[in-house]
Parts: structure tokens; sequence; C-alpha cells
């Protein structure tokens, strides 16, 4: 599943409410870093279906990330159980984030 877009009216159901952590990607279309790291998100998305949900938020377009304190984009909040756990900013590699998604998605029932 590719990552798809969120709007302020969908946050809540969307990541708040998710029972699987939420890598959330605060972008706008002007942004090169943003359409930079798109498909390494686009990746992301299929590997980690099922254990973790990647959305989008156009900064233009919603008003959450202000809740958040975005200050510059791309930015990258992962949450779990509602919560903002991790933060990443910039167009980083992607190893930088899976190794967090590796960490908040672990699940100890794959060891059994």
């Amino acid at each position: 599943m590719k990552p798809y877009e969120i709007t302020d009216s969908s946050f809540e159901t969307e990541v708040l409410g998710s029972n699987v952590p939420v890598l959330v990607d605060f972008w706008a279309p002007w942004c090169a870093p943003c359409r930079l790291i798109a498909p390494v998100l686009e990746e992301i998305a299929l590997e980690y279906e099922g254990r973790v949900k990647v959305v989008k938020m156009n900064t233009d377009n919603n008003s959450t990330a202000m809740n958040y304190h975005i200050r510059s984009i791309p930015t990258m909040l992962l949450f779990k159980d509602g919560q903002v756990v991790d933060q990443i900013v910039g167009a980083v590699p992607k190893k930088q984030i899976t190794d967090k998604l590796n960490y908040f998605s672990y699940d100890a029932s794959m060891l059994n």
C-alpha cells in the first residue's frame, strides 16, 4: 500500500486511533526535499504493510502540523498508541527511517 493523504479531519482516526504505529510525513508540493523522500516512503509503506501505516499530510492545506510544532519540512513523526515516539527531520537515508520503524514496530510474538 502506498502512503496516502490524510487531513486535519481524518488525523484522529487514522493516526491517533491506529492500532499499529503510524509514520506521518508532513510535506508540501513545493518542497524539493519532500519530493526527494517520497519514493523512499513509498518503498517503506510496501515493506512495512500491516506493521506500520505510512501517511502524508500536506502542511499547506492542514493545520495539524502547527499542533506538533513542525517548523521545517519534510518532518516525519512516528506515532505509537496515539503518542509521538520519534521525529525525523529532513530527507534522510532510508535506513535511518527503517531503523526507527524496526525499533517501534517490534513484535515479540515473531520470536515464537
